[in-house]
């Protein structure tokens, strides 16, 4: 299925060695072996800090052709700033990730619960001055951002907006870009995300998802969808599990 694309987010687990990843494998050869399985992952680290050249060349070189990266924008521009006097740190990410070139997937912007509705002028005004030749995505942590206004925003900007399974706010269907980004957060109250392991049964979950995302894939929209390891604990068996649900020969597992 050349149009789904599902990763987890983050790779650099030492508690994924056995499970996952050879015992022997030290930790800067993770990326190797992750991208020798999946296609695609979420890079965490760049919410705290701009990655160097140095770094993101790096992840270019040890990764095959048609790998892809997304990446969250950083903190300082969403969280601290809240999108007001960042053109500095916005021009140095975007020229960093486009180091990639078409190794670069989507660019995720995770707003915190703080930023409400009363930033929408904000957001209208840096969502506009974007590049318009990337994938570009919109995760908001307050309710009141649910409305028909903001979706029309999204769309005038061709920005996802990212559909989240998680506690903090209601999954929605509502599509406002030619692709789909979907993140599995779950509850971190409930699962460790650090033993290497299934922790909760997320089975009608896994059911749901595949029969929401399957039209999609008939339409051959690009799905880029990335686990978290607080939804079952254990992200490498999820997107193998999603896979298999999501695959027109049902009972061959991925890995």
């Amino acid at each position: 299925m050349q149009n789904l694309h599902l990763g987890t987010i983050g790779w650099s687990y030492n508690f994924w060695k056995g499970p996952f990843y050879p015992q022997k494998t030290p930790s800067k050869d993770f990326l190797t072996y992750y991208s020798s399985k999946f296609d695609t992952v979420e890079v965490d680290n760049t919410f705290y800090r701009i990655p160097s050249e140095q770094a993101v060349t790096k992840w270019k070189n040890q990764t095959p052709e048609g790998f892809l990266f997304s990446f969250k924008f950083p903190s300082v521009i969403t969280h601290i700033k809240m999108l007001k006097e960042c053109e500095r740190e916005t021009n140095l990410f975007l020229q960093r990730t486009a180091l990639l070139g078409n190794k670069l997937g989507a660019l995720l912007l995770q707003f915190p619960p703080n930023f409400g509705i009363n930033h929408f002028s904000d957001l209208a005004e840096f969502l506009g001055k974007l590049p318009k030749d990337r994938y570009y995505v919109v995760e908001v942590r307050d309710q009141e951002w649910l409305n028909n206004d903001f979706y029309s925003l999204l769309r005038a900007n061709s920005a996802a907006l990212a559909w989240v399974d998680s506690l903090n706010m209601p999954q929605i269907g509502d599509v406002t870009s030619d692709f789909l980004y979907i993140r599995w957060e779950g509850n971190r109250a409930k699962v460790k995300g650090t033993l290497g392991r299934i922790e909760v049964d997320q089975t009608e979950g896994f059911g749901a998802w595949a029969e929401k995302l399957k039209p999609y894939l008939g339409k051959k929209t690009q799905i880029f969808g990335y686990f978290g390891k607080y939804y079952t604990g254990y992200p490498i068996a999820d997107i193998s599990r999603l896979s298999v649900l999501l695959s027109p020969n049902p009972g061959r597992n991925t890995l």
